[in-house]
């Protein structure tokens, strides 16, 4: 091996250390994701990287990252295991290069429509963790010449780093929002526990048990609410979600999600407007997650107003977005709660007497605007209302969806 070759992989070595550390420290998942497809970019010289998740129980691959992630509903793709370049990696657990993949009768075409990003060449390794495949990474087209024997020990050798660094990060998500469910648990269990207490005891009057069947009756709720909530954000963190992207008409959703809870602001005398204008730009999207995130604005506009207040919902395209608002005339947040708005189990300080919540709403909506590469704000006036306005990219809203593309 002449000198400068010797010197070239030592120092793609060296890069491997280095990045080594950075993989270990790094506990989000989103941004170690794209570090790792980043390095593989710059490690192999490729115009482009992915990452392709593996669910060994559902037998389901999907796309997780990509340094040509244009479309943001992208993320959740999923690829045939038994029909695709990346498939066949997982079912034998070894790496492969393709130097032509229009010769490749594994090659999954329909990744090139959706993304409209033409490969030529793939370098893909898999993910391996305490023996099990948790993934694929790939390099995709090398900007000079083939993928070679080296491409394939360094991605390799990145690919056993990453996949660590994956289960690791997934470990910490479970365990800290176990940890955090496992306290907010403490207090409707603690509630149920007094409650069927009293129930025994052979002096109650039938007007006492009556109240404490009614807290039994809301604690049980409580907790499914909270199971079913936990389950939504910790399928969010941890990147297990897929998204079904379709062109979304937002006039028809919102009203969708108005006639939803229409009965619930009836049931508390509240005033309801309609701000929203004839015709609106079709976006895409996740067309039940969005309805989730909107719905949950709406609920809480219901549960946290004054009586016989007024909930207002706009919409309206600014800057290349589609904006959607949803305004209460409630007592409003305190200065020093906003910040927190949308961390897990958090809820403003006194809201417990007007209604009961999981504190889980606001993070999950968080999470599924992000996922569209949107944005969530909040505008508040103590003693006046608040106002939670959704921003959606709309520039994704005429791409080819070659079909309803599962996303």
């Amino acid at each position: 091996m002449c000198d400068s070759s010797l010197e070239n992989k030592l120092e793609l070595y060296r890069r491997l250390v280095e990045l080594s550390r950075h993989l270990a420290s790094t506990l989000d998942l989103d941004e170690l994701l794209n570090r790792i497809v980043q390095a593989a970019v710059d490690l192999c010289n490729a115009e482009a990287a992915s990452i392709l998740l593996f669910e060994e129980n559902k037998r389901q691959l999907f796309f997780q990252a990509s340094t040509n992630m244009a479309q943001p509903l992208m993320r959740g793709l999923k690829v045939p295991v038994d029909s695709s370049i990346a498939g066949w990696i997982v079912t034998h657990r070894k790496p492969l290069i393709v130097a032509d993949v229009s010769r490749d009768p594994r090659f999954y075409s329909r990744i090139a429509k959706v993304t409209n990003f033409p490969s030529r060449s793939i370098l893909g390794v898999p993910l391996i963790a305490k023996e099990k495949v948790v993934g694929v990474l790939e390099a995709i087209n090398k900007k000079d010449g083939e993928f070679d024997q080296q491409d394939e020990e360094v991605l390799m050798t990145l690919g056993s780093q990453a996949a660590i660094a994956i289960e690791n990060a997934r470990l910490f998500l479970q365990s800290d929002l176990i940890s955090e469910m496992v306290h907010e648990l403490r207090t409707p269990l603690g509630s149920l526990n007094a409650a069927t207490h009293l129930l025994l005891r052979p002096e109650i009057t039938d007007e006492q048990r009556k109240k404490m069947i009614l807290i039994i009756q809301s604690e049980t709720k409580r907790l499914s609410e909270m199971a079913s909530r936990f389950l939504d954000l910790s399928r969010l963190e941890s990147a297990r979600v897929q998204f079904q992207a379709q062109e979304i008409e937002p006039v028809i959703l919102l009203g969708e999600c108005v006639g939803i809870t229409r009965s619930s602001m009836v049931e508390r005398g509240l005033q309801f407007v309609w701000d929203v204008p004839e015709t609106l730009p079709t976006i895409v999207g996740d067309r039940d997650k969005l309805k989730q995130a909107i719905l949950n604005l709406l609920s809480n506009a219901v549960k946290y107003n004054s009586e016989n207040g007024t909930i207002t919902l706009s919409a309206w395209v600014e800057d290349r977005h589609l904006a959607i608002s949803v305004n209460d005339t409630g007592p409003g947040i305190p200065e020093e709660s906003l910040p927190h708005l949308f961390k897990k189990f958090y809820r403003v300080p006194g809201t417990e007497k007007l209604a009961q919540g999981t504190g889980l709403g606001l993070s999950i909506v968080k999470k599924i605007i992000e996922a569209h590469r949107g944005e969530i704000k909040v505008d508040s006036v103590p003693g006046e209302g608040s106002t939670f306005t959704l921003y959606i990219p709309l520039q994704y809203r005429n791409r080819d969806l070659t079909g309803t593309a599962t996303l």
